[in-house]
This record gives structure tokens, C-alpha cells and sequence, in this order.
């Protein structure tokens, strides 16, 4: 019967596609739909497929010598309809080339002769590589690999990690962070074919979802930390700390696995020249990982899953010095449980989160790496989690970031902003997303800032692709959790999300799982939020009280379709709040509103709350 009536549901919503306002959709993506790999129901359609990799990766690092060596094992299984002549090989850390793209200058000690290819083979077949390329270069297959068919591919390689750390390099003398540490395939897609566009240090990224067997090997008194199940424990920790990394994994008290005296002291791993970790991970976007010879090591765990009481182990690097860091797995433990159990409701899905301390401010599968801002316990949680809310988006729902990033940075923002409520109230939360997310993008008219949030990211920049990203995103989310309520807005996130874990999901796949499992056709909304120009500016046309009803016209100069509240200050001092939902917009930019009006009403204000206006001077009038 469920499934009848989601057909059902479907049926008559892809007919209604028909009369209602339609969605724009390039070319390209209307083929997808066309060729039944996508469906207007929101779901994968019939003939969906993506590729996947089965990778083993041997990463060998040697501080404080910033090389790094590696060899990539990867069994590549087209599952798309299309022979595949050649494949694109994908080089991240190549943005340290001098001839790289990016969006500004940068300091010599980001700069490196970036990644050399010392070998390729395919099949078997030893293949030329010109490692005079930038981000992405494609190689000529030995044979073409066809529906169903697997290629085995070996790439050795080598690289130095750069002095200056962004979201990869050297953290200090002895420490490094090892990001997009090895080549791989790039995606190919349903709508693009090869994802050939070159990475630059603004944007971020897009992968299929792999499989990842990962050996790590640095020397005796270096500790790794990274993505994945760490296998072999017994063999790289001395006892007594393998044995308190085992108890964190189900404690609910933060235990110091490892202190500075004890990594002083080399009490920490096997004294061995070497050591060899070995992480798993399944279906998973990327791997990650750090290294240091002195960083502390915290650790606990929540749960994440009360249906079976699942935990998650959280965990935390960091030098010594750094206070905030102290409070890193304390926080971490109440992001893991409220993700979890709230919004967006979903459990973590994997088995371990790690806080690294250095400078991106960035999210990886399994890890965040980020700075620290000393004694300022309250933005050094907010930070830790928006990047640790990066879990469901892109890593949950394997999203393409460079071309849409609002579909992760949107998502990471709203739940920042709802994690901060539970955490210090509404009334700080709402204070730090206007002063944060809000006040510069509404602050600043230029042209770009009014950009659609469709506009694809990599054709955006400065704050014009900071606002689409983050603070509009976030507020269009947010405004379309205040028109269907918590309730159905839950129920509608779960399905998007359920349809699309695992999976590549692009902006009208969400639009119209939303549509579908809402049971509405909310193509208005995202019309007037992500395909056009608008921006935040009400205006109160005219205000009158006859008895006990103020009436009220309104004009919505900005256009968009926002929440907002109608404040009634009486002659008598005392005031009243009524809500109105973006429901009230869906019949164009002026309406006119009743509100009931007790007493004499001496001010109307309209507050938009999260909602900053552009032209303040006209949301108040008094009668």
C-alpha cells in the first residue's frame, strides 16, 4: 500500500509538471531525465549507474623531509552504458604548480613541482604519462573498457608536500596533513561524461564513492590518524595506548590516549625504524590523513544510533598549546549524538571522526582539520561543527561541489546554525548567522552578489560565490523548513536524502524529491530562490486599524519568497509577534495581510529575523 501510494503521489505529481511553473534545466541535464538515469520523481530513475573504484593505496611519509611516496592499485568497473576509450586521472595537490589555477596570489611556500607519475600501467600495459599537466589529464586505454568491464590500473608515484599548509601540507616541522595524497580516476557521470574541470584552491570537489584499502608507513614515533577503521593497532601502538584506544572507543569520558610527555618520552608507538597503519574504508568519497611525532591524542565516543545503541569514536590531534583543542572530543561528542538524533536526524554514518589542528578550516571523509582561535571556546565549536556537519553533505550524499556548492556549504550552514541553538540559544545563535552569514552578502550590492544560486560555482566568485554557497543557501533551506514545518520538512529531508546516499545527486534531483515527497509542487519556490536574481527587501506600502484588524499591504522589492514577522507595538507600551510563513509570497511580490490587532497599535515593524532587509528605513511605519 506504501508503495502504491508513492506511485501514486508521483504520477500525479509528474502530470501537474505539465501546467505548473517549470524549472530551467540545461541541456545536458534534461538528457539525463530524458534517457530515464534521473526521474521529476526525485529518485534515481530506471537506468541510473555510476562507476566505482576499488583502490589500494601504500603512502609512505617522511617528516620533516616533505617527500612523499606512493603507489595506487585501483580496479576501475564501468557500470556506465558507454565504452570508455581512455581515462581521466585526477591530481589535486597539482594546484602547488606555479602554472596552476587559482583564484588569487599566493605565497612562494604554497608553490611545489607538484605530483610526478613515475609509472602507469594499465592492463598490464605500460602507458606514457606527460606529468606536464595541471589538475586533471586524460590517457589513452590499451583497449576500451566496456559496459561492465574492469580496468586494473598502477600508477607509482611521488610528490613534496608544500611548506605552507591549506587544506593539505606541512603543519609544522613534523607534522603533516595528507589530503588528496594520491591520483585517482575523476567521475564519470550521467550528465557530463568525464568530469574534466580543472581544480582551483576556491573551489572544492567531486568524487565517486570507493573503496579503499590503505597502508600508511612513517617513521618510529610518528602517529597517523585518518579516515577509515584503523586495523592493526596492537602493531603500531605501544600496549597501554593501543589499550586506552580501545577503551575510548566506547567511553563517555574524554581519556588522554596520548599526552606530550608520553610522545616526548617515545612511550607512544612501537619503536620500530617504521611502522605500517592500515586503514579500510567502504563506499566512501576520499581518504585522509595526518601524521606528527608530537601532537596529543584525546578520544571518546557517542552514540549515534539509539535503535542499536551504535557508537562513533571521536577523536582528537593537536599541539599541546592549543586550549581550545582541549574541549575538541567534548565537542565533538555532542555534534556526533545531535547530528545524529536532530537535524539532520540521520546516525553518523561511519565509524570515527578525527579534529586535526592546523589551518584549513576544512571537512574530509572522517576528519576535520582545523585552526585554532585560542581561548575562543564558543567559535572554535561553531567551526568544528559546520565541518563535521560536511559528513551528510558531500559524504553521505556524494554531491558535486565544484558546480554546485551551495548543496553542501548550504546544508552545513543551516545545521550549524540549528546545532548553535541547542547549544546557546536562540537568541546568540540568531545573533552570530546575521553577523556572519547574513550582513556582508545583504550589506553589498554589487552585481554578482544577486547572482542565482544556480549559477554553476565555479562561475561565481569573492563574496558572490561565498553568499550562493553559504549564507543564501542556507536561507533558502531554512525558509523552506518555515513553509512546510518541522514535521514535513523532516520527512521530505529524509527522502532526499534516503534516495540519494551513496549516490550523485545535482540540484533538480533535490527539487524534486522535495516536490515529491512533500506532495507539493514547490517549483514557485525554487524558482524564486535558486533560479533568480533576488535578494531581501520588504517594504510596508500602508498601514490602517479598523477596530480590532490592522490591515496591512506590503511589497516585496527584493522578491524573495522569506519567513518573516509582523511586529504590533500598542499605544499602551506592550507588543505582539505574528508569524507569517514564505506561503504568503507564492501570489506574487504584493499582498495584503490582515492582523488582528487587540488595542490600539501605535508601530508596525516587519522583522525578518535571519532575514537582514536591504532598505531598513521602510519596515517600520507609525499610526
Amino acid at each position: 500500500m506504501k508503495k502504491l501510494c508513492v506511485m501514486l503521489l508521483a504520477f500525479l505529481y509528474v502530470n501537474s509538471v505539465v501546467t505548473a511553473q517549470e524549472l530551467y534545466m540545461p541541456r545536458n541535464i534534461r538528457q539525463a531525465y530524458k534517457n530515464n538515469t534521473r526521474s521529476v520523481t526525485g529518485a534515481p530513475g530506471k537506468n541510473y549507474w555510476q562507476n566505482k573504484g576499488i583502490y589500494q593505496l601504500h603512502i609512505t611519509v617522511d617528516p620533516p623531509s616533505r617527500k612523499v611516496t606512493g603507489t595506487t592499485a585501483i580496479r576501475y568497473i564501468n557500470n556506465s552504458p558507454d565504452t570508455l576509450k581512455d581515462l581521466a586521472i585526477r591530481i589535486l595537490v597539482n594546484i602547488h604548480k606555479p602554472q596552476a589555477t587559482r583564484s588569487g596570489y599566493t605565497a612562494k611556500d604554497f608553490l611545489t613541482d607538484g605530483m610526478v607519475i613515475d609509472s602507469l600501467v594499465i592492463n598490464g600495459t605500460l602507458i606514457p604519462f606527460n606529468n606536464d599537466i595541471g589538475t586533471i589529464g586524460k590517457v589513452k586505454l590499451p583497449q576500451p573498457l566496456k559496459h561492465g568491464e574492469q580496468a586494473n590500473v598502477f600508477i607509482k608515484y611521488r610528490y613534496d608536500l608544500s611548506v605552507l599548509s591549506g587544506r593539505e601540507g606541512m603543519l609544522d616541522a613534523t607534522s603533516a596533513f595528507l589530503a588528496y595524497a594520491y591520483p585517482r580516476i575523476s567521475v564519470y557521470d550521467d550528465y557530463n561524461g568525464w568530469d574534466m574541470l580543472e581544480h582551483s584552491d576556491r573551489a572544492e570537489f567531486y568524487s565517486d564513492f570507493n573503496d579503499y584499502d590503505v597502508m600508511v608507513t612513517a617513521p618510529k614515533d610518528y602517529v597517523v590518524w585518518g579516515t577509515g577503521d584503523l586495523l592493526n593497532a596492537a602493531e603500531v601502538l605501544q600496549p597501554e595506548i593501543a589499550g586506552r584506544l580501545k577503551k575510548s572507543y566506547t567511553s563517555e569520558e574524554v581519556i588522554h590516549i596520548a599526552d606530550k610527555a608520553e610522545m616526548e618520552q617515545k612511550k607512544v608507538t612501537r619503536q620500530q625504524d617504521w611502522n605500517t597503519w592500515h586503514f579500510t574504508a567502504k563506499h566512501i568519497a576520499d581518504v585522509t590523513y595526518a601524521v606528527s611525532n608530537h601532537y596529543v591524542w584525546d578520544g571518546a565516543s557517542a552514540v549515534v544510533d539509539s535503535s542499536n545503541m551504535r557508537r562513533a569514536s571521536m577523536q582528537a590531534a593537536y599541539n599541546d598549546t592549543a586550549v581550545d583543542f582541549r574541549n575538541s572530543v567534548k565537542f565533538g561528542q555532542y555534534a556526533l549524538n545531535w547530528f545524529s538524533h536532530h537535524w539532520p536526524g540521520v546516525p553518523y554514518p561511519f565509524p570515527v571522526m578525527t579534529a586535526v589542528q592546523g589551518f584549513a578550516d576544512m571537512e574530509y571523509p572522517m576528519m576535520v582539520n582545523d585552526g585554532s582561535v585560542g581561548n575562543d571556546l564558543a567559535f572554535a565549536q561553531l567551526v568544528q561543527d559546520h565541518e563535521m556537519a560536511h559528513t551528510y553533505f558531500p559524504f553521505y550524499m556524494g554531491i558535486n561541489e565544484t558546480r554546485y556548492a551551495f548543496m553542501d556549504e548550504g546544508w552545513a550552514t543551516t545545521f550549524e546554525y540549528l546545532i548553535a541553538i541547542a547549544e546557546k540559544g536562540k537568541e546568540v545563535a540568531d545573533n552570530f548567522y546575521r553577523k556572519f552569514r547574513v550582513k556582508k552578502y545583504i550589506s553589498d550590492p554589487s552585481t554578482e552578489e544577486d547572482q542565482p544560486i544556480i549559477s554553476m560555482s565555479t562561475q561565481v566568485s569573492g563574496m558572490g560565490y561565498g553568499s550562493n554557497s553559504y549564507g543564501k543557501a542556507s536561507l533558502a533551506y531554512l525558509a523552506l523548513k518555515d513553509l512546510l514545518g518541522d514535521q514535513l520538512f523532516r520527512k521530505s529531508l529524509h527522502a532526499y536524502m534516503d534516495n540519494w546516499n551513496g549516490k550523485h545527486p545535482i540540484p533538480w534531483d533535490f527539487f524534486y524529491a522535495f516536490n515529491t515527497a512533500s506532495g507539493q509542487n514547490l517549483n514557485w519556490f525554487w524558482n524564486n530562490w535558486f533560479f533568480s536574481n533576488n535578494y531581501i527587501d520588504l517594504g510596508i506600502v500602508s498601514a490602517s486599524q479598523r477596530g480590532k484588524e490592522l490591515g496591512l499591504k506590503i511589497n516585496n522589492a527584493g522578491g524573495f519568497a522569506i519567513p518573516f514577522d509582523v511586529v504590533l507595538t500598542y499605544a499602551d507600551g506592550t507588543s505582539s509577534r505574528v508569524h507569517q510563513t514564505p506561503a504568503v509570497w507564492k501570489a506574487g511580490k504584493t499582498i495584503a495581510l490582515k492582523v488582528k490587532a487587540e488595542k490600539q497599535v501605535k508601530e508596525v515593524l516587519l522583522d525578518g529575523v535571519l532575514y537582514m532587509d536591504a532598505t531598513e528605513k521602510d519596515n517600520k511605519v507609525t499610526l
